[in-house]
């Protein structure tokens, strides 16, 4: 039976991708990190959160892969996205078909300003 965690930026499904479609598997996990292309990403970026994946996936080793198992991996890696986001490693793509912010309004730099305003304590 196929079970499967969908967030806004991370897919897990208990398959196997075989051509163009997911074949259920009691000892696979497939992940797809963000399908609607709302990020820029670099290589090392996307590695590291398959580097998350994997470890958050060995951290429930002999658990069943119940949706609830799945769920909470996906919120940890929506968290982790995010991370990666507020450190810059990842950008909004502003040709995304739909710009929601949904981790947030992004940090622009504005030189004209920089260090102008601060506030007192």
């Amino acid at each position: 039976m196929l079970v499967k965690s969908t967030t806004r930026h991370v897919r897990i499904f208990t398959a196997e991708v075989q051509g163009n479609e997911l074949i259920p598997s009691n000892s696979v996990l497939t992940m797809d990190v963000d399908p609607d292309n709302e990020f820029v990403w670099n290589e090392d970026a996307l590695q590291q959160v398959y580097r998350r994946f994997d470890e958050l996936v060995e951290s429930y080793g002999g658990e069943d892969l119940t949706d609830y198992n799945l769920r909470r991996i996906g919120s940890d890696l929506e968290h982790f996205i995010r991370d990666l986001l507020q450190e810059g490693k990842v950008s909004y793509n502003l040709d995304c078909r739909v710009l929601n912010y949904s981790m947030g309004l992004p940090k622009v730099e504005n030189t004209e300003t920089a260090g102008k305003y601060w506030l007192e304590k």
